[in-house]
């Protein structure tokens, strides 16, 4: 049986927080509330009543509801979800045993202008509330796409319109923005026309794709009872400038219905172009930051071309412990563990529980489902604070379902979400409103590259173990929708006025997007080609602006210093000509130096061909420094490094053609070094 519902409007997003002690609320209670008495937290025998829950939430014993669901809204047989709730339950009962304290917060939304200020800041746009005008703004104005740009003209608009509403201050015109003279703007924006990948739009050249084999496409796929066809994902365009195309067919307003077998997702693979992929890791902190205001520009328009409302929580700063292992924000435990570590980004408590899991734990049975003994869990939360840092926490003493449960309750003690209070309603939003899991995917992928670094690192080193939890489901019986319904409700909580229906929408839902977030992992951390081009191109912008603001500098300065200069410089002989420095080392069209400085031999002269790849590069290095390398040097996994130009640093794809790299970045210089972990 089957229940359908109506998105009512009124779910309000929330999530624990453990730094005050306070009774579950009442909407929480309406589930759990019978719990026998002498009925033992630290075991399953309440799964009868997770059951009866499931029947009540069910429509087997009551008529069906006199309300239609929405054409996007997504269904799910409540018996499957047995585990959803029982994870609840066990969330619940370590809260009220004490080994977890927790008060649920709301988060509510703020004023229209206030958000629409907030989004201006959050993209890189404050100069546009400023007035101001800073060289990263313009640079960023200038590289957006059509729908981006309408995307931040109609923010804009709002902000400006409410300001006038209150009377606040003289706020700039939006045509003095972009340009425009009329009521009816048009904008100068980046062509929509496809782009190769991580590179620029070279005149009158096509993307080239490469013949599909087993290392040239990122493969998200099933292994066994997968559909035979597959789709194909494409990082060229922009997904907002390609969702107008789909519109027209309305094709993502289909009805759908969760299915629980693994077969039912689709298989999507990504082309490699003959740029390469891009992992996350492989660009510099000020590249990646740029590709965060881009995300978040790029989801607005995607939403807005969808037609969907891109619901966003105003950020409430929640103070967490500043020591310690539970409960202190991923920033400064990450700054805590970088003095014992350096470079570290994945906080170590955490890692060490993944180990613990990964080494002993991958077999065991019902493992992330079965909960371990709530006092074991408490004492020995208790004893890895006192002893962690210390180094003398005995972790054979851990069992396998304990050191889960320790897992699991890091997860919930964070002060804020993993996935960030400020964008939860919009993971939400991709299942209630956006049928089509291609889009789906499409947005979760955005919404991935809108983390900080510290929650992206955390999150993907979770979901890798995950992954590795579902194949071995032979063992352990952990298939991935049981594994998803376990780690939902400790990553998505919140309630709503209707509490039962909502609460079964809000089961089927988070399962299903941890779901995509385990399955679709390799995909979602891969940064869209599109969005690089765009930093390349708000690179060069900056780099013009600051070229002429040197130049203008230099004038004053000569007009200055003039005089003196003629005084203090030394006459040369008639008919002299001095070379610059950039000419004296001009390198022929299509040939790198590359350096190597962990190498015996540093650098070589490399003549490009139309099919010589990075992984041909480091290979001749190799080869010539086979004998002279280091032990140390010869066991690290060398990579060529993009460095410079119009980009902060990028490590190349070893598929990607260095040709095609080359006239992308003429300017950049190429290093051999190791990749960043």
């Amino acid at each position: 049986m089957t229940m359908e519902m109506k998105d009512s409007g009124s779910v309000v997003l929330t999530a624990y927080h453990p730094h005050s002690p306070a009774r579950i609320p009442s909407m929480e209670q309406s589930f759990v509330q019978d719990i026998p008495p002498g009925r033992s937290p630290t075991n399953r025998k309440s799964l009868p009543r997770c059951r009866r829950i499931n029947r009540m939430l069910s429509n087997e014993l009551a008529p069906p509801p006199a309300f239609s669901r929405s054409n996007s809204q997504a269904s799910m047989d409540s018996t499957s979800m047995e585990d959803f709730w029982c994870e609840v339950e066990s969330i619940k009962e370590s809260r009220e045993d004490g080994s977890e304290e927790a008060t649920l917060l709301e988060f509510k939304p703020a004023d229209e202008g206030e958000l629409e200020a907030e989004w201006l800041q959050d993209v890189g746009l404050s100069t546009l509330i400023s007035g101001a005008e800073e060289e990263d703004g313009q640079a960023l104005l200038s590289t957006l796409t059509r729908t981006q740009a309408a995307a931040v003209q109609k923010r804009y608009n709002t902000y400006t319109q409410t300001l006038r509403k209150k009377n606040k201050h003289t706020v700039r015109d939006v045509r003095d923005i972009f340009g425009t003279s009329d009521s009816s703007p048009t904008f100068e924006t980046v062509p929509v026309s496809p782009v190769p990948s991580n590179g620029i739009q070279l005149p009158g050249q096509k993307p080239v794709w490469k013949s599909v084999s087993s290392n040239s496409c990122l493969d998200c796929g099933l292994d066994k009872g997968s559909p035979s066809v597959t789709e194909e994902l494409s990082y060229e365009v922009s997904f907002s400038e390609s969702i107008t195309v789909l519109l027209k067919s309305q094709e993502w307003l289909k009805k759908q219905r969760f299915k629980k077998e693994d077969s039912a997702l689709p298989k999507f693979i990504v082309r490699k172009s003959r740029f390469g992929l891009t992992e996350v890791g492989d660009l510099s902190p000020e590249d990646m930051k740029k590709i965060r205001y881009l995300s978040l520009i790029e989801l607005t328009a995607f939403y807005d071309a969808l037609g969907v409302e891109l619901k966003r929580n105003r950020a409430e700063r929640v103070r967490g412990r500043e020591n310690g292992l539970f409960g202190v924000p991923l920033t400064i435990l990450l700054e805590n563990d970088q003095k014992k570590v350096p470079g570290i980004k994945v906080p170590l408590i955490f890692q060490k529980l993944l180990l613990k899991l990964e080494e002993t734990g991958l077999e065991t049975e019902g493992i992330l489902r079965v909960p371990g003994s709530a006092s074991r869990v408490k004492n020995l939360h208790q004893e890895l604070e006192a002893k962690f840092y210390e180094d003398t926490f005995d972790w054979d003493q851990v069992r396998n379902n304990d050191a889960a449960g320790l897992l699991k309750m890091f997860i919930r003690e964070l002060p804020s979400p993993l996935f960030t209070v400020e964008y939860l309603p919009a993971f939400i939003t991709l299942v209630e409103k956006i049928s089509k899991i291609k889009l789906q995917l499409q947005a979760l992928h955005l919404l991935i590259m809108l983390l900080p670094e510290a929650n992206r690192d955390t999150a993907k080193a979770f979901l890798q173990f995950l992954k590795k939890v579902v194949a071995n489901e032979g063992k352990n019986k952990m298939n991935l929708w049981n594994v998803s319904m376990i780690v939902a409700p400790n990553l998505f909580i919140y309630k709503g006025k209707r509490a039962n229906q909502q609460e079964m929408q809000a089961a089927a839902t988070t399962a299903h997007i941890v779901r995509l977030l385990i399955r679709y992992q390799d995909i979602l951390w891969t940064v869209p080609s599109f969005l690089i081009s765009q930093v390349r191109k708000m690179n060069e912008a900056a780099m013009n602006n600051s070229k002429r603001q040197l130049m203008f500098d230099k004038g004053v300065r000569k007009l200055l210093r003039r005089k003196t200069m003629e005084r203090e410089r030394p006459e040369r002989p008639e008919g002299a000509v001095t070379f610059p420095p950039y000419l004296q080392s001009e390198i022929p069209e299509g040939v790198i130096r590359v350096y190597a400085p962990l190498h015996s031999k540093v650098s070589m002269a490399i003549q490009l061909n139309s099919q010589t790849k990075a992984k041909d590069i480091l290979a001749r290095f190799h080869c010539e420094n086979s004998r002279g390398s280091s032990q140390h040097m010869r066991g690290q996994i060398q990579s060529l490094h993009e460095i410079g130009g119009n980009i902060g640093q990028h490590c190349l794809d070893p598929d990607a053609y260095m040709l095609d790299v080359y006239r992308a970045n003429p300017q950049a210089e190429w290093v051999i070094k190791p990749k960043a972990s």
